[in-house]
């Protein structure tokens, strides 16, 4: 069976699924939409996306997508590893600005379940680093936003030491936190 562990921001969970082993390898179920349901995970996901990273050290992120086409993320690693990152971004939430991580492995089969109303990066921890992740709303470029991985307000410890960092252009030139101006609002 899966286990579930909810993180210290609201809504943000470790899923990780039970793995079945024998001499061929294993087998898991990494998802069961009523399991995941009854353990806070209710997104109906409808678009799957692969990312491969052939470096070490590539930063994806912190991204986002406006209402209506906010999405919920449930990520996994295919291959290699990588530090996954969620920050609450909702306006008036009583923890706006705070981000938790979670190393993700291929080994591990962990998952980061992102709800909507947080931003999401990740940096990965190994070459040849393949991450797939579920979303419950299709990609919609008018609707992208995002926050820089590196603002020292937000003072993410990425763990993975100093030097160059592989970002595409469009992430270099994001905004930091405090002159973004988030669309989602916090809902007690």
């Amino acid at each position: 069976m899966t286990a579930f562990t909810p993180l210290a921001l609201p809504d943000v969970v470790l899923a990780t699924p039970k793995r079945h082993g024998d001499a061929r390898g294993y087998f898991s179920e990494t998802y069961v939409k009523p399991l995941y349901a009854a353990n806070g995970i209710a997104a109906d996901f409808v678009q799957d996306n692969e990312s491969l990273s052939e470096l070490a050290g590539t930063v994806r992120g912190l991204h986002m997508q406006a209402p209506p086409f906010a999405q919920a993320k449930l990520v996994r690693v295919l291959a290699g590893a990588i530090f996954d990152v969620a920050v609450d971004v909702r306006k008036g939430s009583p923890t706006y600005g705070q981000w938790v991580g979670a190393r993700l492995t291929a080994e591990g089969g962990e998952q980061l379940y992102v709800p909507h109303g947080f931003a999401h990066g990740f940096c990965t921890l190994a070459p040849a680093t393949r991450v797939a992740y579920k979303v419950d709303a299709v990609y919609d470029k008018a609707s992208e936003r995002g926050i820089i991985w590196d603002d020292p307000d937000l003072a993410i410890d990425w763990t993975f030491g100093h030097g160059d960092r592989i970002l595409s252009d469009k992430d270099r030139l994001l905004p930091r936190l405090k002159d973004f101006d988030s669309p989602f609002v916090y809902q007690a």
